[in-house]
């Protein structure tokens, strides 16, 4: 049915242990990416179905393959944990693509292992669904993501703060290790070790600098680069991840673990979702910096490697974690000039793009329709994006700057439809993510995640007036959203 192989087992066996998952009772398909699958040449018909749902509930192991979870450390909110490891995730093994990158697959919520610290190794249908449903919108916005492959209900109850059905999700990713893992070799003074993975990484992940002078250094640059891009275009899109831990940032770059995820309404620098991030580490105006910081925590792991004397390491690992600051700047700043439809760059942009985003926050504007409304300014009908804001007088102010810096750059009747590419009408809108999820696990209703999903599928192009409550910001309730962790 599956053909799969594993290099990760490859490597020494302290990196990994081994381990079966656990069977269920009645595992059940309730969602299969058809089109993940073409991607991954697997042959999707046969995987949907009982025998598929066998196997990525975890009862049947594919022939020939030995599944793993993965050794790794972690700062968790500061907080360094010398051993956390995969959990509740059994690495199955990996698949070629058809474009030839290798992608791991991933049992996630399929039973203990010995990095499980007294957790049940379970996940709850809740969070594999929102796992499943934002992970694949991410990718329809053109991100950098995890991806999900099937979800399975498994007939076992899960205990949290109230029994809950269990789910497994078969999670896709360009590989699994974290910085965390490079810590977790680090924290036992393990060189070789470390040098064994980043030799890893980098054959898997980061082929062009198996030639370079200094590959180890060149490594620490490239996560930096892909991180500064990434956090930058979470931000685009009002994404805040929640849980910026070094165990949940991948050296891949690649958005992993979406449990207290959530997307900003109203705009809000210090907006946090988190139920355990009590004091806003995670918050999302603070994810440029704590990023910074993951990549500091990467540097001091790799600087055995990257000069034989540590002054010269230290020097040479610091520069290019400072230097990640211009980086993300550049990516960001780009991001909100092609938002806001300016296709040159001018000295004045920041002000004005500043401007804008302070009377946002505060009227308390929505993120999302702000950005997508100013494309109907960009097609001459202001009513819509001024109707946002409480202040009209001063939207209309900045309007009438904003036409002015346009006026400066040659016409281009292209222009609404080059925002509309970057803005979009669709996101994971948190109360319509409750919503969906409510019907899944109380009503046994997977309608609304459904739909869900296919409109999410197309976030950039207006789907109609059916679907029109999908890109309407939430109702102002006044009760701040909160996210949980599914552990």
């Amino acid at each position: 049915m599956i053909s799969l192989s594993n290099t990760y087992s490859s490597l020494p066996g302290r990196f990994y242990a081994h381990v079966r998952p656990t069977s269920v009772p009645q595992p059940q398909m309730l969602k299969f990416n058809h089109a993940l699958a073409t991607e991954l040449g697997l042959d999707g018909k046969a995987l949907d179905s009982p025998a598929g749902a066998e196997m990525f509930g975890g009862n049947k192991v594919p022939e020939g393959v030995t599944p793993i979870a993965m050794a790794y450390a972690g700062h968790q909110f500061g907080g360094f944990v010398p051993q956390l490891g995969d959990g509740r995730a059994i690495l199955l093994g990996e698949v070629i693509d058809r474009t030839g990158i290798r992608r791991d697959l991933q049992l996630k919520g399929a039973g203990r292992t010995p990095y499980s610290r007294g957790g049940d190794g379970r996940a709850a249908l809740g969070p594999v669904l929102r796992e499943y449903l934002v992970s694949e919108a991410m990718h329809a916005l053109g991100i950098p993501t995890t991806r999900a492959l099937a979800a399975v209900a498994t007939g076992d109850p899960v205990y949290r703060e109230s029994v809950l059905p269990g789910a497994v999700l078969t999670r896709v990713a360009a590989s699994h290790v974290r910085v965390g893992t490079f810590q977790f070799f680090a924290a036992r003074d393990d060189v070789d070790g470390l040098k064994a993975l980043a030799d890893y990484v980098i054959d898997r992940l980061y082929p062009e600098l198996r030639s370079v002078d200094s590959p180890y250094l060149d490594l620490l640059r490239r996560v930096s680069e892909r991180q500064a891009t990434l956090v930058a275009r979470w931000m685009h899109v009002g994404f805040v991840h929640g849980v910026m831990n070094t165990d949940n940032c991948s050296i891949s770059g690649e958005t992993i673990d979406f449990g207290p995820c959530a997307f900003m309404d109203a705009y809000d620098p210090g907006t946090v979702f988190s139920s355990i991030d009590r004091a806003g580490r995670y918050q999302y105006q603070n994810q440029p910096g704590i990023a910074q910081w993951n990549l500091a925590r990467l540097a001091e792991t790799l600087l055995p490697l990257i000069d034989t004397s540590i002054d010269a390491a230290v020097e040479k690992a610091n520069q290019v974690v400072v230097d990640y600051a211009a980086m993300f700047q550049d990516v960001w700043s780009a991001g909100l000039r092609r938002k806001t439809g300016l296709a040159t760059a001018e000295a004045e942009d920041g002000i004005l793009i500043q401007s804008l985003l302070d009377l946002m926050q505060r009227d308390k504007v929505d993120w999302t329709s702000a950005f997508r409304k100013l494309s109907d300014s960009a097609r001459g009908e202001d009513t819509p994006f001024w109707s946002l804001f409480e202040d009209r007088a001063a939207a209309d102010q900045w309007l009438s700057a904003w036409r002015q810096r346009l006026n400066r750059e040659k016409d281009d009747p292209k222009r609404a439809a080059r925002m509309d590419q970057e803005n979009p009408l669709y996101i994971p809108r948190n109360h319509l993510v409750e919503e969906a999820l409510a019907a899944a696990i109380n009503n046994n209703d997977l309608g609304p995640f459904e739909a869900f999903c296919q409109i999410l599928a197309s976030p950039y192009v207006d789907q109609g007036p059916d679907r029109s409550r999908y890109a309407q910001a939430a109702p102002q309730d006044g009760q701040p959203y909160r996210t949980f962790c599914g552990t």
